[in-house]
């Protein structure tokens, strides 16, 4: 199967192509996360409590298999612009025996360790018990989890963007209309509370691994799965981890900003930190959007990079940074003209709707700049530069926002906390332009 139109179609629509598919797929994404912590709030609030505190946990899950995805979508773009199909394929297989390995690892892990996490952030006994009721069922899907994500990577990979739209729109939606149905006990469910949250979550996760089997079974793809590729050789792993392990570095360390950043805002206030988990429900809508223009464009890079064609590459750095940049500007106007409204989604407690709106008017500054450190975190991990990107998302994450924020919460309470948000951003966009400029001189 021909991939040249990778190297060959005009950038402007060949990007909007590739990425179209994956933007509306992460805004029903983010449209689930939205729904998902809205039921949990009609609860109580303590429940979206529960549920702010297993986020980053949760999150970490889910950062192992994107990051080590990224790894397999990168390699096997990269194989294929290069022509060759054989390493293309040993590395898709060995890919998914590792994902299942990965998979076995974290549901232990969550389920062990779960307990004395949420001990770290409170002592409320309700509400670490609600987040164990999520998490324990939640963390037994773990092994799906790795293969369906996986699979989105492989597909994006050789450029079937529209296979990843359709399979995971499917398991969010099937997750979205299960929710009320099995939270509130609706029909024939018995009502199941933080359970029914789990559940729906995971049985979601599960419909959208079938989809991705039935369309590798109908679909031909120019990789093959067969036993003959599994192949842990050195070449094979390194390649795979050298982007996989960066990358999913990158998305873990959002949990550890997460947890940190509680850490700093539970000494003023358990409502700040429900308003920081509303936010990170509600940045989703606008960062996983720009994240699927991102999605798109990596086997682009790849492909050209294996190819050698570095003018298309850095055509289409350009060309996403500015389609990443009109995403953010629509998340700055949206957090300034319905706040309250949005807030109002995860709570009805006046005051703290009233935090809210102030967090997102100060936070929401730094959007735009934040544009430039996406675009180059996804592009430096599609070349393979997996160190250059992290350190990238090290800067955004840790360097500079957790000790930034813990000199202004001394000086402004839990608002400057958020006013840290901002002040990286702009920091790290600054920075994250010359590491890019500096590591690809293609």
């Amino acid at each position: 199967m021909n991939q040249n139109f990778m190297k060959e179609k005009k950038i402007l629509p060949l990007v909007i192509s590739m990425s179209l598919p994956m933007v509306i797929s992460m805004a029903v994404n983010s449209l689930y996360n939205i729904v998902d912590s809205y039921f949990v709030a009609i609860i109580s609030e303590d429940a979206m409590t529960a549920l702010s505190l297993v986020y980053p946990f949760q999150n970490l899950m889910t950062a192992v298999a994107v990051g080590f995805g990224v790894g397999l979508n990168a390699r096997i773009a990269f194989c294929l612009g290069a022509g060759k199909p054989l390493q293309a394929d040993q590395n898709a297989t060995t890919g998914m025996v590792l994902s299942l390995i990965h998979g076995i690892i974290l549901m232990a892990a969550g389920l062990l360790f779960m307990p004395r996490f949420l001990a770290m952030y409170t002592s409320d006994g309700g509400i670490v018990e609600m987040g164990l009721i999520y998490a324990n069922r939640a963390f037994l899907f773990s092994i799906i989890i790795m293969f369906g994500i996986s699979l989105e990577k492989i597909f994006q990979a050789v450029g079937k963007m529209k296979v990843s739209m359709i399979s995971m729109s499917l398991g969010f939606v099937t997750n979205i209309i299960l929710d009320p149905l099995m939270i509130f006990g609706i029909g024939p469910f018995p009502e199941m509370g933080m359970a029914g949250a789990a559940w729906a979550t995971g049985i979601g996760q599960t419909v959208c691994l079938i989809t991705y089997l039935v369309f590798l079974r109908l679909t031909p793809i120019p990789v093959n799965f067969n036993r003959e590729n599994i192949y842990f050789g050195r070449e094979i792993l390194s390649g795979l981890y050298s982007v996989g392990i960066p990358a999913t570095l990158n998305t873990a360390l959002p949990s550890l900003l997460i947890s940190s950043l509680n850490g700093i805002l539970a000494a003023f206030s358990a409502q700040y930190v429900l308003v920081l988990g509303a936010y990170y429900k509600l940045q989703t809508f606008i960062y996983l959007t720009a994240n699927g223009i991102i999605q798109g464009i990596r086997p682009l890079v790849s492909f050209n990079y294996g190819a050698g064609e570095h003018k298309r590459v850095h055509k289409i750095f350009s060309t996403t940074l500015a389609l990443t940049a009109g995403v953010m500007a629509v998340g700055l106007l949206l957090s300034y003209i319905i706040p309250g409204q949005m807030i109002g989604l995860f709570t009805s407690n006046a005051d703290t709707v009233s935090i809210g709106i102030k967090a997102l008017h100060i936070i929401s500054i730094g959007f735009v700049f934040s544009a430039v450190s996406i675009t180059c975190c996804g592009v430096l991990e599609a070349l393979g530069m997996g160190i250059q990107s992290f350190l990238v998302s090290l800067m955004r994450c840790v360097v500079v926002i957790i000790p930034v924020a813990y000199f202004l919460s001394r000086m402004l309470e839990a608002e400057g906390v958020f006013l840290a948000f901002p002040v990286a951003e702009i920091i790290t966009a600054a920075s994250a332009y010359a590491i890019y400029r500096k590591s690809y001189k293609g």
